[in-house]
């Protein structure tokens, strides 16, 4: 993963912790109500994916121990994982693409509300997300995946051979030679892997996202709401198909794409068909970004216009989040696919604790605070969500206190400590285990290993009945808090 170059190392923040009535008298933990959406509190455990479903998207039980653990800590809000559209094979993800889907998913919500004491509302995230595969061994992809046609021959001076011909002079090339023979798509295919774009509208599927997205994630939102859920966080965040068409590199030509009006379009119409399709009382919101961080990305005034024209479609909140892109991602290894989070912008979603001179914390609250001052001067008040690197009480009571969010959110902190509401809420902050930001669990995700953190995983292994991961060298849920520590 990118590091930035200053290399400056961090340690957690140290914090004082408010004792019960001070946490309870707390805006972090006061109730909040806007349009369809009230909350207990303040508190938010934004999506996170871990890899726990089975290999067609159903819940396991492993799924539902994890969204357990985290509704025994009585968040005002758990995001279950983002939860695919589409009847497409994506490994142990959730989906959520047809009506078989819905009988696990409501057994989910049952768990949460159950081990919340109902005092935690739970959204799904839906997502879309195009084609990526794996970058192919170099004589595999140019003897069997590369398309021979007439511009190979060209480059080659070799207009009458045919395709085996051609094939195996490719493979004689050095790599120089070779980028110059490929087409730069075809180069991209072999050195990092086949991606679809929203900008490829030569392909059928591409050009016609518009006309079928809408109702894809209306007929999901309306699943979603069949399985018990309080409401849906719409994905329009880092590198997935809806952050795509809000991107400053959307430069499709069939009005979804270049000016900013275009391209918030689609992620409208989806919005307008999900609102549709669902009861009033249903949430409807959003994670989009704060900003791209990659080369001719969107920056943070396309962000305030986007941000404005939700609150004024009528979103229940907005999320923010920034980067996570695949323009920057480090080129994978053979075998592997290009993976989000591992150029620039990667690190500006997910910061670690070597980072520069501003730290791994909070570097997203100016941007939000200003998106948010923005809509709040035109006169909508949509509650705005701000994580990142936020994990002391006083962290995030200042952040509310000065008005530069309406909710916290909780992601890689709720990770290292399900308890972390309930500890501070009745005065033992204290003993919260603070996430170090290492990473760690991020570097499960990247190898698509179930994510754990490494301040629990390895403890109290002998404990009676917990499940372990498939390697069996790890615990797939924290501890529980025992009555003994309180």
């Amino acid at each position: 993963m990118w590091k930035p170059p200053e290399r400056i190392r961090y340690k957690s923040l140290e914090s004082e912790w408010p004792n019960a009535s001070e946490a309870t008298s707390s805006l972090l933990f006061s109730p909040l109500k806007f349009q369809s959406m009230s909350l207990t509190s303040r508190t938010w455990v934004p999506a996170m994916v871990p890899w726990r479903s089975t290999e067609s998207g159903y819940v396991s039980e492993d799924v539902l121990d994890w969204y357990e653990r985290f509704a025994s800590g009585k968040p005002g809000v758990i995001v279950v994982e983002a939860t695919g559209i589409r009847d497409i094979p994506s490994g142990p993800l959730l989906r959520i693409g047809n009506n078989s889907y819905v009988d696990g998913l409501a057994n989910l919500v049952r768990r949460v509300r159950k081990a919340s004491q109902g005092k935690t509302k739970i959204f799904i995230q839906l997502i879309d997300f195009l084609t990526i595969r794996r970058r192919p061994q170099r004589n595999r992809y140019l003897l069997e995946f590369l398309e021979i046609n007439d511009h190979h021959r060209k480059n080659l001076s070799m207009p009458l051979a045919d395709c085996d011909e051609v094939r195996d002079k490719l493979t004689s090339l050095s790599d120089d030679d070779l980028s110059n023979v490929l087409s730069a798509k075809e180069w991209e295919n072999l050195t990092y892997g086949y991606r679809e774009r929203v900008s490829d509208t030569e392909l059928e599927e591409i050009a016609n996202l518009p006309k079928k997205l809408p109702a894809l994630f209306a007929s999901a939102a309306k699943r979603a709401e069949r399985a018990g859920f309080d409401g849906v966080e719409l994905h329009y965040a880092h590198a997935y198909t809806m952050a795509s068409f809000l991107s400053s590199t959307n430069m499709r030509q069939d009005g979804f794409g270049g000016d900013v009006r275009n391209r918030i379009k689609l992620p409208i119409q989806v919005y307008e068909a999900v609102r549709k399709n669902t009861k009033q009382n249903f949430v409807v919101g959003c994670r989009m970004l704060s900003e791209e961080i990659i080369k001719g990305g969107g920056s943070l005034s396309d962000a305030k216009f986007f941000a404005l024209e939700f609150a004024k479609s009528g979103m229940d909140f907005l999320s923010f989040s920034r980067g996570g892109k695949f323009d920057d991602a480090k080129q994978p290894r053979v075998g592997s696919a290009a993976y989000p989070y591992t150029g620039q912008s990667g690190y500006e979603c997910m910061p670690g604790y070597i980072s520069d001179k501003f730290g791994p914390f909070g570097r997203n609250l100016e941007p939000v605070r200003k998106i948010r001052n923005h809509i709040n001067l035109e006169g909508y008040h949509t509650p705005c969500i701000v994580a990142g690197g936020i994990h002391t009480f006083q962290q995030a009571e200042s952040i509310l206190q000065s008005d530069q969010a309406d909710i916290i959110g909780f992601a890689r902190q709720a990770l290292a400590d399900p308890d972390w509401f309930e500890k501070v809420r009745a005065g033992f902050g204290s003993s919260v285990n603070l996430c170090r930001y290492s990473n760690y669990c991020e570097g499960l995700d990247q190898k698509h290993k179930q994510v754990t953190c490494e301040l629990w995983d390895r403890e109290k292994m002998d404990e009676p009945n917990i499940k372990k991961s498939k390697d069996g060298k790890r615990r797939l849920i924290a501890p529980a808090w025992a009555a003994t520590d309180r």
